[in-house]
């Protein structure tokens, strides 16, 4: 067999696609290009083959011949024990959509617990094994919520490789995490700020914001009117972390930006800060539009919405045109009041607490819009007293709280509160209301749960067990609990693992289902308490 010599940057059988391609079609329709069909032409594909899977797993691309490329910047942070890298191996080798969309078996999902595994390895100050990172980005580029984590363990050869491999350029337009301080002297802060890719600025920005929040904003200040609106909407959402009154000045500036998105941020953030002179003049618009009507048996609160949005307004974040099928004034006014100090409303409504003014009638049909501006204040302004008050009880009617209105709402307002109170919360929900509402209330819980959270959640589960329920109308709580419960929890399920007596109401099977996900929900909390023991420095 003769063949002619590839094209220089190309492997000898051609690309990996055009491999591919052949293997698929068959040899007898279709040689690599420069061979022959006959006998040799299936050995030569899979001679291809074998050479270009190794290039590949070289985690550089083949190309023309050039100058050596400079060594990674080293990594200081302490290398992962033996038993944990073996451990990265296996999570980073399994692959999701491998269980055939079926019955998932007692054995734990892989794929769930390496972004644990991650924030692990992260929090303990490990490092990534260098023959690891090509698959550890790999990962990370099929599967953006790892990336954050992935990039982060990965550290400063995370950017050197991705400039090697166009696979893994995501890692050039993402902030990689992996330096968690600035540089020491002032010149070489200048220096990437300047010159460095946007990940590598939008790094910086946050390291030396968390540091010295003024020299950050100063970073800013000096480039802000040569960035790009989306580079500006990035670098002031950045701003966000150690907000102060300090950033006011610069705020009120971008309010008067090119970009209707920077513009919105920075009205925000402003907002955010109950001293700021916007935050004064919304609650002053705001205010005008609610009072308290003493002329009623009881106290209520009456609205007035505004009747138009002027160019102050729109100035200062109202956005003017409100969405389909919604009114005008009502969309005004829930901006408004949105972006007003929540104190506003304690001193305008008579003195009253958080809880006492959420208590109040609201005329004329005003109670749901009102209530749920004050809902998006207290997530805006995380203000935990308001979210309480706007809360209610979790064992309330159908647990929805005089502003709740939404699940998605309630979660909002959780994430606000302290994760031991947030815990507590959605426990005594659960003990009123089960488990079938409650997986996005669990989904802001800390990991993991607490105590008593994570009894509710187990014993709503039995009570679910004992009933006869269809067990796959709990998976996505099972899948909850398998990656949040805390690990302590095994030794008590393991009475669980059994295939319980089916009542005559019971779904056909449920038993046996039931006993499995319990079996791999005991296995994978005693895998994650193994995974912690291994991530620990000897």
């Amino acid at each position: 067999m003769t063949t002619t010599p590839a094209s220089p940057g190309t492997p000898a059988g051609g690309s990996w696609e055009e491999l591919v391609t052949v293997a698929l079609l068959g040899t007898e329709r279709r040689t690599l290009p420069g061979q022959r069909p006959g006998q040799q032409a299936p050995v030569a594909l899979l001679d291809a083959a074998a050479v270009e899977t190794v290039r590949r797993r070289a985690g550089v691309r083949p190309a023309r011949a050039a100058a050596r490329p400079e060594p990674a910047a080293p990594d200081g942070r302490t290398p992962l024990p033996p038993a944990a890298a073996r451990r990265l191996s296996t999570l980073l080798a399994d692959r999701p959509g491998t269980g055939g969309g079926g019955r998932r078996g007692a054995a734990p999902d892989l794929v769930e617990l390496l972004p644990q595994w991650l924030a692990l390895a992260n929090a303990r100050g490990f490092a990534a094994p260098p023959q690891a990172l090509p698959a550890l980005l790999d990962a990370a580029r099929g599967r953006t919520d790892l990336r954050p984590a992935a990039l982060a363990f990965a550290g400063p050869r995370a950017l050197w490789l991705a400039g090697l491999n166009p696979e893994w350029r995501f890692a050039l337009r993402s902030s990689p995490g992996g330096a968690t301080t600035p540089p020491e002297k002032a010149e070489d802060v200048q220096r990437l700020w300047q010159e460095g890719l946007f990940a590598e600025r939008v790094a910086l920005l946050a390291a030396v914001r968390a540091k010295d929040p003024a020299a950050g904003r100063a970073l800013l200040v000096a480039t802000w009117a040569t960035e790009r609106a989306e580079d500006r909407l990035m670098f002031l959402d950045s701003l966000r972390s150690g907000l102060c009154a300090e950033d006011e000045a610069f705020l009120e500036g971008a309010l008067a930006d090119r970009s209707r998105n920077v513009r919105a941020t920075a009205a925000e953030l402003l907002s955010a800060l109950p001293g700021s002179a916007l935050a004064a003049r919304m609650a002053d618009r705001a205010a005008s539009c609610v009072a308290l009507d003493h002329t009623r048996e009881t106290s209520a609160i009456t609205v007035e919405a505004p009747h138009e949005c002027d160019a102050a307004m729109e100035r200062d974040g109202v956005v003017p045109k409100p969405p389909a099928r919604r009114g005008e004034r009502s969309w005004w006014l829930g901006q408004l009041v949105e972006a007003a100090p929540l104190r506003t409303w304690v001193d305008r409504l008579g003195g009253r607490s958080p809880e006492e003014v959420v208590a109040l009638p609201v005329a004329d049909g005003w109670q749901g819009e009102l209530h749920a501006a004050w809902c998006r204040a207290a997530v805006r302004q995380r203000d935990p007293a308001w979210s309480r008050a706007l809360l209610g009880p979790p064992s309330a009617p159908e647990a929805g709280g005089p502003g709740a209105v939404s699940l998605a709402e309630r979660a909002k307002l959780l994430a606000t509160l302290s994760p031991g109170e947030r815990a507590d919360w959605v426990a005594g929900f659960i003990g009123t209301h089960g488990l079938s509402e409650a997986f996005q209330l669990l989904g802001v819980c800390a990991v993991p749960w607490a105590g008593s959270l994570g009894r509710a959640v187990v014993d709503a589960l039995d009570i679910a067990r004992d009933a006869g329920s269809f067990p796959w109308s709990f998976s996505g709580v099972m899948g909850l609990a398998e990656r949040c419960l805390d690990p302590a929890e095994a030794a008590r399920l393991e009475g669980l693992t059994s295939v319980p007596d089916e009542s005559e109401h019971a779904a056909p099977g449920s038993g046996d289902y039931w006993a499995e996900a319990f079996q791999r929900l005991v296995t994978t909390l005693r895998l994650r308490a193994t995974m912690s023991t291994e991530l620990t420095a000897p």
